[in-house]
Protein backbone atom coordinates (compact mmCIF):
# COMPACT_ATOMS: atom_id res chain seq x y z
CA UNK A 1 0.00 0.00 0.00
CA UNK A 2 2.59 2.36 1.08
CA UNK A 3 4.12 1.79 -2.44
CA UNK A 4 1.29 2.71 -4.36
CA UNK A 5 0.51 5.54 -2.25
CA UNK A 6 2.42 8.53 -4.14
CA UNK A 7 1.75 7.11 -7.29
CA UNK A 8 -1.84 7.52 -6.13
CA UNK A 9 -2.38 10.83 -4.77
CA UNK A 10 -1.55 13.05 -7.53
CA UNK A 11 -4.23 11.37 -9.68
CA UNK A 12 -6.78 11.43 -7.05
CA UNK A 13 -6.23 14.71 -5.84
CA UNK A 14 -6.47 16.14 -9.23
CA UNK A 15 -9.76 13.76 -9.81
CA UNK A 16 -11.20 15.64 -6.23
CA UNK A 17 -10.34 19.03 -7.64
CA UNK A 18 -13.16 18.63 -10.20
CA UNK A 19 -15.60 17.96 -7.57
CA UNK A 20 -14.01 20.84 -4.58
CA UNK A 21 -13.85 23.20 -7.74
CA UNK A 22 -17.69 23.83 -8.66
CA UNK A 23 -18.84 22.88 -4.75
CA UNK A 24 -17.53 25.88 -3.08
CA UNK A 25 -18.65 28.20 -5.74
CA UNK A 26 -22.52 26.59 -4.94
CA UNK A 27 -22.18 26.25 -1.67
CA UNK A 28 -21.31 30.23 -1.51
CA UNK A 29 -22.99 31.20 -4.61
CA UNK A 30 -25.13 34.26 -2.46
CA UNK A 31 -22.14 36.60 -1.80
CA UNK A 32 -21.03 35.96 -5.01
CA UNK A 33 -23.99 36.81 -6.99
CA UNK A 34 -24.94 39.81 -4.21
CA UNK A 35 -20.91 41.04 -4.37
CA UNK A 36 -21.42 41.41 -8.37
CA UNK A 37 -24.47 41.98 -9.07
CA UNK A 38 -25.65 38.79 -10.81
CA UNK A 39 -29.14 38.79 -12.39
CA UNK A 40 -31.71 36.13 -10.98
CA UNK A 41 -31.80 34.09 -14.16
CA UNK A 42 -28.10 33.92 -14.72
CA UNK A 43 -27.21 32.71 -11.17
CA UNK A 44 -28.14 29.14 -11.70
CA UNK A 45 -26.09 29.07 -14.83
CA UNK A 46 -23.08 30.65 -13.43
CA UNK A 47 -23.21 28.06 -10.72
CA UNK A 48 -23.52 25.29 -12.78
CA UNK A 49 -21.57 26.44 -15.70
CA UNK A 50 -18.32 24.12 -15.24
CA UNK A 51 -20.14 21.24 -14.66
CA UNK A 52 -22.27 21.43 -17.70
CA UNK A 53 -18.93 21.79 -19.77
CA UNK A 54 -17.34 18.92 -17.92
CA UNK A 55 -20.60 16.38 -18.60
CA UNK A 56 -20.48 17.53 -22.43
CA UNK A 57 -16.20 17.50 -22.88
CA UNK A 58 -15.56 14.02 -20.75
CA UNK A 59 -16.02 11.55 -23.22
CA UNK A 60 -13.88 13.39 -26.11
CA UNK A 61 -10.83 13.96 -23.34
CA UNK A 62 -10.92 9.92 -22.37
CA UNK A 63 -10.07 9.29 -26.42
CA UNK A 64 -7.85 12.97 -26.53
CA UNK A 65 -5.74 11.25 -23.73
CA UNK A 66 -5.36 7.40 -25.28
CA UNK A 67 -4.40 9.25 -28.29
CA UNK A 68 -1.80 12.35 -27.04
CA UNK A 69 -1.03 10.60 -23.23
CA UNK A 70 -3.43 10.67 -20.22
CA UNK A 71 -0.78 12.28 -17.93
CA UNK A 72 0.40 14.82 -20.25
CA UNK A 73 -3.47 15.42 -20.69
CA UNK A 74 -3.91 16.08 -16.72
CA UNK A 75 -1.27 18.02 -16.47
CA UNK A 76 -2.62 20.53 -19.15
CA UNK A 77 -5.90 20.23 -17.29
CA UNK A 78 -4.56 21.29 -14.03
CA UNK A 79 -2.48 23.92 -14.96
CA UNK A 80 -5.79 25.53 -17.07
CA UNK A 81 -7.44 25.09 -13.95
CA UNK A 82 -5.11 27.30 -11.98
CA UNK A 83 -4.96 30.32 -14.91
CA UNK A 84 -8.67 29.96 -14.93
CA UNK A 85 -9.04 30.63 -11.73
CA UNK A 86 -6.60 32.88 -10.74
CA UNK A 87 -8.43 34.95 -13.59
CA UNK A 88 -11.79 34.42 -11.84
CA UNK A 89 -10.35 35.86 -8.54
CA UNK A 90 -10.10 39.33 -10.46
CA UNK A 91 -13.85 39.42 -12.09
CA UNK A 92 -14.65 42.61 -12.63
CA UNK A 93 -18.44 41.77 -13.03
CA UNK A 94 -20.39 38.43 -13.62
CA UNK A 95 -20.26 38.32 -17.38
CA UNK A 96 -16.24 37.75 -17.03
CA UNK A 97 -16.71 35.44 -13.91
CA UNK A 98 -19.07 33.72 -16.70
CA UNK A 99 -16.59 33.13 -19.52
CA UNK A 100 -14.33 31.84 -17.08
CA UNK A 101 -16.22 29.06 -15.26
CA UNK A 102 -16.83 28.01 -18.81
CA UNK A 103 -13.30 27.66 -19.59
CA UNK A 104 -12.13 26.43 -16.49
CA UNK A 105 -15.28 23.33 -17.09
CA UNK A 106 -13.12 22.46 -20.09
CA UNK A 107 -9.54 22.51 -17.88
CA UNK A 108 -11.70 19.90 -15.68
CA UNK A 109 -12.73 18.01 -18.02
CA UNK A 110 -9.14 17.22 -19.18
CA UNK A 111 -8.74 16.22 -15.29
CA UNK A 112 -12.12 14.35 -14.63
CA UNK A 113 -11.46 12.40 -17.90
CA UNK A 114 -8.12 10.62 -17.41
CA UNK A 115 -7.19 10.94 -13.84
CA UNK A 116 -8.90 7.73 -13.01
CA UNK A 117 -7.78 5.90 -16.15
CA UNK A 118 -3.89 6.57 -14.96
CA UNK A 119 -4.57 3.68 -12.24
CA UNK A 120 -5.95 1.64 -14.96
CA UNK A 121 -2.26 1.51 -16.57
CA UNK A 122 -0.50 2.62 -13.29
CA UNK A 123 -0.94 0.07 -10.60
CA UNK A 124 -1.17 -3.65 -11.41
CA UNK A 125 -4.71 -5.41 -11.85
CA UNK A 126 -4.08 -7.47 -8.01
CA UNK A 127 -3.51 -4.24 -6.54
CA UNK A 128 -5.80 -1.73 -8.19
CA UNK A 129 -9.15 -2.61 -5.90
CA UNK A 130 -7.11 -1.33 -3.55
CA UNK A 131 -5.45 1.87 -5.14
CA UNK A 132 -9.30 2.57 -5.68
CA UNK A 133 -9.84 2.52 -2.08
CA UNK A 134 -6.58 4.78 -0.90
CA UNK A 135 -8.33 7.36 -4.42
CA UNK A 136 -11.48 7.62 -2.74
CA UNK A 137 -10.24 8.17 0.26
CA UNK A 138 -8.46 11.10 -0.56
CA UNK A 139 -11.45 11.81 -2.55
CA UNK A 140 -13.63 12.16 0.28
CA UNK A 141 -10.98 13.85 2.95
CA UNK A 142 -10.65 16.66 0.80
CA UNK A 143 -14.44 17.14 -0.15
CA UNK A 144 -15.40 17.26 3.46
CA UNK A 145 -12.65 19.54 4.50
CA UNK A 146 -12.67 21.93 1.61
CA UNK A 147 -16.74 22.99 2.14
CA UNK A 148 -15.71 24.24 5.41
CA UNK A 149 -12.55 25.99 4.84
CA UNK A 150 -14.25 27.95 1.27
CA UNK A 151 -17.54 29.28 4.11
CA UNK A 152 -14.45 30.09 6.50
CA UNK A 153 -12.47 31.75 3.75
CA UNK A 154 -15.79 33.78 2.40
CA UNK A 155 -16.75 34.94 5.71
CA UNK A 156 -12.85 36.36 7.09
CA UNK A 157 -11.71 37.48 3.87
CA UNK A 158 -14.29 37.97 0.98
CA UNK A 159 -15.00 36.06 -1.94
CA UNK A 160 -12.38 36.40 -4.59
CA UNK A 161 -9.90 34.27 -2.16
CA UNK A 162 -12.37 31.18 -2.36
CA UNK A 163 -11.00 31.33 -6.01
CA UNK A 164 -7.62 30.34 -4.63
CA UNK A 165 -8.30 26.82 -3.22
CA UNK A 166 -8.43 24.93 -6.60
CA UNK A 167 -4.97 26.32 -7.87
CA UNK A 168 -3.53 25.31 -4.92
CA UNK A 169 -4.30 21.91 -4.81
CA UNK A 170 -3.75 22.12 -8.39
CA UNK A 171 -0.39 22.82 -7.79
CA UNK A 172 0.56 20.09 -5.57
CA UNK A 173 -1.23 17.28 -7.52
CA UNK A 174 0.97 18.75 -10.19
CA UNK A 175 4.18 17.97 -8.12
CA UNK A 176 2.85 14.62 -7.54
CA UNK A 177 2.03 13.48 -10.87
CA UNK A 178 5.31 14.80 -12.48
CA UNK A 179 7.31 13.17 -10.12
CA UNK A 180 5.72 9.80 -9.18
CA UNK A 181 3.52 8.65 -12.53
CA UNK A 182 4.55 7.49 -15.24
CA UNK A 183 3.33 8.49 -18.95
CA UNK A 184 1.90 5.17 -20.52
CA UNK A 185 2.49 4.56 -24.20
CA UNK A 186 -0.30 5.88 -26.18
CA UNK A 187 -2.51 4.61 -28.84
CA UNK A 188 -2.36 5.82 -32.54
CA UNK A 189 -5.87 6.82 -33.54
CA UNK A 190 -7.53 8.60 -36.69
CA UNK A 191 -9.15 10.78 -34.31
CA UNK A 192 -11.63 12.32 -31.51
CA UNK A 193 -15.48 11.91 -33.17
CA UNK A 194 -16.47 15.74 -33.15
CA UNK A 195 -20.09 14.91 -33.92
CA UNK A 196 -20.49 12.60 -31.45
CA UNK A 197 -18.77 14.34 -28.92
CA UNK A 198 -21.46 17.74 -30.04
CA UNK A 199 -24.01 15.26 -30.53
CA UNK A 200 -24.10 13.99 -26.49
CA UNK A 201 -23.39 17.80 -25.45
CA UNK A 202 -26.63 18.79 -27.15
CA UNK A 203 -28.76 16.56 -25.55
CA UNK A 204 -27.30 17.09 -22.25
CA UNK A 205 -27.86 20.49 -22.46
CA UNK A 206 -31.33 20.53 -23.81
CA UNK A 207 -32.23 17.57 -21.42
CA UNK A 208 -31.40 20.01 -18.46
CA UNK A 209 -32.60 23.21 -20.02
CA UNK A 210 -36.02 21.30 -20.09
CA UNK A 211 -36.58 19.57 -16.98
CA UNK A 212 -35.13 22.80 -15.30
CA UNK A 213 -37.89 24.91 -17.54
CA UNK A 214 -40.64 22.02 -16.70
CA UNK A 215 -41.34 23.63 -13.18
CA UNK A 216 -43.39 26.06 -15.51
CA UNK A 217 -45.63 23.92 -16.90
CA UNK A 218 -44.24 21.03 -19.59
CA UNK A 219 -46.85 21.94 -21.75
CA UNK A 220 -45.08 25.23 -22.10
CA UNK A 221 -42.47 26.07 -25.38
CA UNK A 222 -39.46 26.05 -23.82
CA UNK A 223 -40.11 22.90 -21.75
CA UNK A 224 -40.75 20.51 -24.26
CA UNK A 225 -38.87 21.83 -27.27
CA UNK A 226 -35.66 21.24 -25.22
CA UNK A 227 -36.70 17.81 -24.28
CA UNK A 228 -37.51 17.04 -27.98
CA UNK A 229 -33.83 18.35 -29.06
CA UNK A 230 -32.78 16.01 -26.40
CA UNK A 231 -34.25 13.18 -27.08
CA UNK A 232 -33.54 13.64 -31.05
CA UNK A 233 -29.91 14.39 -30.30
CA UNK A 234 -29.70 11.25 -28.25
CA UNK A 235 -31.01 9.31 -30.89
CA UNK A 236 -28.68 10.45 -33.54
CA UNK A 237 -25.68 9.91 -31.03
CA UNK A 238 -26.66 6.42 -30.14
CA UNK A 239 -27.45 5.60 -34.48
CA UNK A 240 -23.78 7.66 -34.86
CA UNK A 241 -21.63 5.52 -31.96
CA UNK A 242 -22.84 2.32 -33.87
CA UNK A 243 -21.33 3.18 -36.66
CA UNK A 244 -18.14 4.85 -36.58
CA UNK A 245 -15.12 3.51 -36.40
CA UNK A 246 -14.15 5.32 -33.82
CA UNK A 247 -16.94 5.92 -31.25
CA UNK A 248 -16.14 8.48 -29.04
CA UNK A 249 -18.44 5.97 -26.55
CA UNK A 250 -18.20 2.19 -27.56
CA UNK A 251 -21.60 0.78 -26.55
CA UNK A 252 -20.68 -2.95 -27.19
CA UNK A 253 -19.53 -2.05 -23.61
CA UNK A 254 -22.96 -2.22 -22.46
CA UNK A 255 -23.96 -5.45 -23.74
CA UNK A 256 -21.80 -6.31 -20.26
CA UNK A 257 -24.62 -6.07 -17.21
CA UNK A 258 -22.30 -5.42 -14.75
CA UNK A 259 -20.82 -2.61 -16.78
CA UNK A 260 -24.57 -0.76 -17.40
CA UNK A 261 -24.91 -1.36 -13.92
CA UNK A 262 -22.16 0.36 -13.23
CA UNK A 263 -22.38 3.59 -15.67
CA UNK A 264 -25.89 3.82 -14.77
CA UNK A 265 -24.69 3.38 -10.91
CA UNK A 266 -22.43 6.44 -11.53
CA UNK A 267 -25.29 8.51 -12.87
CA UNK A 268 -27.87 8.13 -9.89
CA UNK A 269 -25.16 8.84 -7.51
CA UNK A 270 -24.07 11.79 -8.47
CA UNK A 271 -27.34 13.06 -9.09
CA UNK A 272 -28.22 12.03 -5.62
CA UNK A 273 -24.97 13.79 -3.89
CA UNK A 274 -25.65 17.14 -6.54
CA UNK A 275 -29.50 17.22 -5.24
CA UNK A 276 -28.76 16.77 -1.90
CA UNK A 277 -26.53 19.50 -2.30
CA UNK A 278 -29.18 21.32 -3.75
CA UNK A 279 -31.63 20.75 -1.22
CA UNK A 280 -29.89 21.10 1.71
CA UNK A 281 -28.58 24.69 0.61
CA UNK A 282 -32.11 25.74 0.09
CA UNK A 283 -33.01 24.37 3.37
CA UNK A 284 -30.27 25.26 5.46
CA UNK A 285 -30.06 28.46 4.71
CA UNK A 286 -33.87 29.38 4.73
CA UNK A 287 -35.93 27.04 7.24
CA UNK A 288 -32.76 26.41 9.54
CA UNK A 289 -31.36 29.48 9.68
CA UNK A 290 -27.61 28.40 9.05
CA UNK A 291 -25.10 30.56 7.55
CA UNK A 292 -22.13 29.24 4.80
CA UNK A 293 -19.85 28.62 7.24
CA UNK A 294 -22.32 26.28 8.97
CA UNK A 295 -23.47 24.57 6.02
CA UNK A 296 -20.14 23.82 4.83
CA UNK A 297 -19.24 22.38 8.24
CA UNK A 298 -22.26 19.46 7.48
CA UNK A 299 -19.77 17.93 4.98
CA UNK A 300 -16.59 17.91 7.71
CA UNK A 301 -18.24 15.06 10.73
CA UNK A 302 -17.55 11.48 10.03
CA UNK A 303 -15.03 12.53 7.33
CA UNK A 304 -11.87 10.18 8.15
CA UNK A 305 -14.64 7.38 8.93
CA UNK A 306 -15.86 7.65 5.59
CA UNK A 307 -12.37 7.35 4.53
CA UNK A 308 -11.53 4.02 6.52
CA UNK A 309 -14.49 2.89 4.87
CA UNK A 310 -13.60 3.45 1.33
CA UNK A 311 -10.47 2.29 2.15
CA UNK A 312 -11.87 -1.34 3.45
CA UNK A 313 -14.38 -1.34 0.78
CA UNK A 314 -11.36 -1.03 -1.74
CA UNK A 315 -9.89 -4.42 -0.03
CA UNK A 316 -13.43 -5.89 0.11
CA UNK A 317 -13.85 -5.56 -4.09
CA UNK A 318 -10.16 -7.08 -4.17
CA UNK A 319 -11.10 -10.02 -1.63
CA UNK A 320 -14.75 -10.98 -3.48
CA UNK A 321 -16.21 -9.03 -6.59
CA UNK A 322 -17.80 -5.22 -6.62
CA UNK A 323 -21.09 -6.51 -6.43
CA UNK A 324 -21.85 -6.63 -2.51
CA UNK A 325 -19.95 -3.24 -2.61
CA UNK A 326 -21.96 -1.42 -5.23
CA UNK A 327 -25.25 -2.66 -3.36
CA UNK A 328 -23.79 -1.89 0.22
CA UNK A 329 -23.30 1.78 -0.87
CA UNK A 330 -26.63 2.06 -3.00
CA UNK A 331 -28.69 1.31 0.33
CA UNK A 332 -26.73 3.73 2.16
CA UNK A 333 -27.59 6.14 0.28
CA UNK A 334 -31.39 5.16 0.23
CA UNK A 335 -30.93 5.16 4.17
CA UNK A 336 -29.80 8.67 3.89
CA UNK A 337 -32.55 10.28 1.81
CA UNK A 338 -34.92 8.51 3.42
CA UNK A 339 -34.12 9.80 7.05
CA UNK A 340 -34.42 13.34 5.80
CA UNK A 341 -37.34 12.08 4.08
CA UNK A 342 -38.18 10.60 7.60
CA UNK A 343 -37.04 13.17 10.31
CA UNK A 344 -37.25 16.73 8.12
CA UNK A 345 -39.12 19.60 10.10
CA UNK A 346 -38.45 23.03 10.48
CA UNK A 347 -36.94 22.39 14.62
CA UNK A 348 -35.23 19.40 13.90
CA UNK A 349 -32.44 18.85 15.27
CA UNK A 350 -28.79 19.85 13.29
CA UNK A 351 -27.36 16.35 14.23
CA UNK A 352 -29.82 14.63 12.01
CA UNK A 353 -28.85 16.76 9.19
CA UNK A 354 -24.90 16.21 10.03
CA UNK A 355 -26.34 12.18 9.97
CA UNK A 356 -27.72 12.34 6.83
CA UNK A 357 -24.91 14.14 5.12
CA UNK A 358 -22.59 11.63 6.38
CA UNK A 359 -24.87 8.77 5.10
CA UNK A 360 -25.20 10.20 1.52
CA UNK A 361 -21.25 10.88 1.69
CA UNK A 362 -20.43 7.43 2.74
CA UNK A 363 -23.26 5.73 -0.23
CA UNK A 364 -21.48 7.78 -2.63
CA UNK A 365 -17.94 6.89 -2.12
CA UNK A 366 -18.25 3.29 -1.26
CA UNK A 367 -20.21 3.19 -4.54
CA UNK A 368 -18.14 5.06 -6.64
CA UNK A 369 -15.34 2.47 -5.55
CA UNK A 370 -17.60 -0.43 -6.98
CA UNK A 371 -17.65 1.34 -10.04
CA UNK A 372 -14.24 2.24 -10.67
CA UNK A 373 -13.31 -1.20 -10.20
CA UNK A 374 -15.59 -2.83 -12.58
CA UNK A 375 -15.86 -0.16 -15.44
CA UNK A 376 -11.94 -0.01 -15.41
CA UNK A 377 -12.18 -4.06 -15.32
CA UNK A 378 -13.19 -3.51 -18.96
CA UNK A 379 -10.86 -1.38 -20.87
CA UNK A 380 -8.77 -3.12 -23.13
CA UNK A 381 -5.10 -2.18 -23.66
CA UNK A 382 -4.71 1.56 -25.04
CA UNK A 383 -7.94 2.67 -24.70
CA UNK A 384 -8.11 3.24 -20.72
CA UNK A 385 -8.99 6.62 -21.22
CA UNK A 386 -11.63 6.15 -23.45
CA UNK A 387 -13.41 3.73 -21.09
CA UNK A 388 -12.78 5.32 -18.10
CA UNK A 389 -14.17 8.42 -19.20
CA UNK A 390 -17.80 6.35 -19.25
CA UNK A 391 -17.67 6.51 -15.28
CA UNK A 392 -17.30 10.55 -15.10
CA UNK A 393 -19.34 11.09 -18.45
CA UNK A 394 -22.47 9.18 -16.57
CA UNK A 395 -21.47 11.02 -13.25
CA UNK A 396 -21.33 14.63 -14.83
CA UNK A 397 -24.72 14.06 -16.44
CA UNK A 398 -26.29 12.84 -12.97
CA UNK A 399 -24.28 15.94 -11.19
CA UNK A 400 -25.90 18.37 -13.52
CA UNK A 401 -29.77 16.80 -13.69
CA UNK A 402 -29.57 16.44 -10.11
CA UNK A 403 -30.41 19.84 -9.23
CA UNK A 404 -32.65 20.23 -12.02
CA UNK A 405 -35.03 17.45 -10.92
CA UNK A 406 -34.84 17.60 -7.45
CA UNK A 407 -36.07 21.34 -8.03
CA UNK A 408 -38.94 20.30 -10.21
CA UNK A 409 -40.36 17.63 -7.69
CA UNK A 410 -39.42 19.85 -4.94
CA UNK A 411 -41.49 22.93 -6.42
CA UNK A 412 -44.08 20.26 -7.47
CA UNK A 413 -44.33 18.80 -3.89
CA UNK A 414 -44.00 22.35 -2.19
CA UNK A 415 -46.92 23.67 -4.84
CA UNK A 416 -48.89 20.57 -3.14
CA UNK A 417 -48.47 21.05 0.52
CA UNK A 418 -49.11 25.14 0.19
CA UNK A 419 -52.51 24.73 -1.30
CA UNK A 420 -53.22 22.34 1.05
CA UNK A 421 -53.00 24.55 3.75
CA UNK A 422 -54.62 27.80 2.11
CA UNK A 423 -57.39 25.98 2.00
CA UNK A 424 -57.40 24.50 5.20
CA UNK A 425 -56.88 28.27 6.29
CA UNK A 426 -59.55 29.49 4.10
CA UNK A 427 -56.86 31.46 2.19
CA UNK A 428 -57.99 31.62 -1.99
CA UNK A 429 -55.81 30.35 -4.19
CA UNK A 430 -54.99 33.84 -5.75
CA UNK A 431 -53.92 34.69 -2.39
CA UNK A 432 -51.38 32.27 -1.21
CA UNK A 433 -50.40 32.38 -5.03
CA UNK A 434 -49.35 35.36 -4.48
CA UNK A 435 -47.45 34.62 -1.32
CA UNK A 436 -45.21 32.03 -2.82
CA UNK A 437 -45.03 33.24 -6.56
CA UNK A 438 -41.59 35.85 -5.51
CA UNK A 439 -39.98 32.82 -3.49
CA UNK A 440 -40.91 30.26 -6.44
CA UNK A 441 -39.72 32.59 -9.27
CA UNK A 442 -36.53 33.09 -6.74
CA UNK A 443 -35.51 29.55 -6.96
CA UNK A 444 -36.48 28.79 -10.71
CA UNK A 445 -33.67 30.80 -11.20
CA UNK A 446 -30.99 30.05 -8.39
CA UNK A 447 -30.30 26.53 -7.94
CA UNK A 448 -28.30 25.53 -5.17
CA UNK A 449 -28.52 29.03 -3.73
CA UNK A 450 -30.91 30.33 -0.89
CA UNK A 451 -34.31 31.47 -3.11
CA UNK A 452 -36.31 31.66 -0.71
CA UNK A 453 -37.42 35.08 1.16
CA UNK A 454 -37.10 34.60 4.86
CA UNK A 455 -39.60 38.06 4.90
CA UNK A 456 -41.87 35.93 2.79
CA UNK A 457 -42.04 32.70 4.53
CA UNK A 458 -43.06 34.89 7.67
CA UNK A 459 -45.27 37.71 6.52
CA UNK A 460 -48.21 35.29 4.47
CA UNK A 461 -51.22 34.15 5.95
CA UNK A 462 -49.66 30.39 5.16
CA UNK A 463 -47.11 28.38 7.12
CA UNK A 464 -44.68 28.23 4.33
CA UNK A 465 -41.87 26.90 6.44
CA UNK A 466 -43.85 23.86 7.03
CA UNK A 467 -45.25 24.25 3.83
CA UNK A 468 -41.66 24.34 1.63
CA UNK A 469 -40.35 21.13 4.71
CA UNK A 470 -43.30 18.95 4.03
CA UNK A 471 -42.26 19.11 0.05
CA UNK A 472 -38.56 18.72 0.97
CA UNK A 473 -39.49 14.77 2.35
CA UNK A 474 -41.89 14.06 -0.12
CA UNK A 475 -38.96 14.84 -2.32
CA UNK A 476 -36.76 13.29 -0.76
CA UNK A 477 -39.02 10.18 -0.60
CA UNK A 478 -39.37 9.67 -3.95
CA UNK A 479 -35.45 10.09 -4.90
CA UNK A 480 -34.58 7.37 -2.84
CA UNK A 481 -36.52 5.00 -5.01
CA UNK A 482 -33.69 5.21 -7.45
CA UNK A 483 -30.35 3.37 -4.87
CA UNK A 484 -32.74 1.01 -4.30
CA UNK A 485 -33.83 0.11 -7.51
CA UNK A 486 -30.67 -0.11 -8.45
CA UNK A 487 -29.56 -1.93 -6.23
CA UNK A 488 -32.20 -4.87 -7.35
CA UNK A 489 -30.74 -4.55 -10.51
CA UNK A 490 -27.11 -4.87 -9.24
CA UNK A 491 -27.96 -8.06 -7.21
CA UNK A 492 -29.77 -9.96 -10.32
CA UNK A 493 -27.14 -8.66 -12.99
CA UNK A 494 -23.63 -8.43 -11.52
CA UNK A 495 -21.68 -12.03 -10.79
CA UNK A 496 -21.26 -12.94 -7.13
CA UNK A 497 -18.13 -14.50 -7.15
CA UNK A 498 -15.89 -14.57 -10.75
CA UNK A 499 -14.86 -11.33 -11.32
CA UNK A 500 -14.66 -9.99 -14.79
CA UNK A 501 -10.59 -10.21 -16.43
CA UNK A 502 -8.69 -7.13 -16.85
Amino acid sequence: MVAILPIVSGPALAFTITAVDPLVLSLNMPQVSRALHVPPDVIGFLGGAATLVMAAAVLAVGSLGDTFGLKRLLMLGLVGDIIVNLLSAISPGYTFLLVTRLLDGLALASILGVSMALLKVSVPPERRPAAIGVFMAIDMVLCGVTPAIGGWVVEAVGWRWLFLLAPLLSLIALGLTARYVTEPPVLKRRGVDVVGVSLAGVALLALVHGVAEAESGISQLQAWLPLVISAVAGVLFVLREGRTPEPVLDLSLFRSGPFAVAALASLTLNFLVAGFSFALGQFGSVILSLSPRTIGLLFLPGTLAIAVAVILAGRLIGKYTPRPVLITGLLVMAVGGLLMAATATPTMALWIVVLATWLTNLGSLVTSSAVAETILSHAPPGKSGAVASVQPAFGMTGYALGPAVYLLLLNLSFQRQWLNDADARGVSVTEAEQAVDATRSAMAHSPGTAGYDPSLLRQSGLDLGLDFTNGLRLTMLVVSLLPLALAVAAYLLMPRRTRTAP
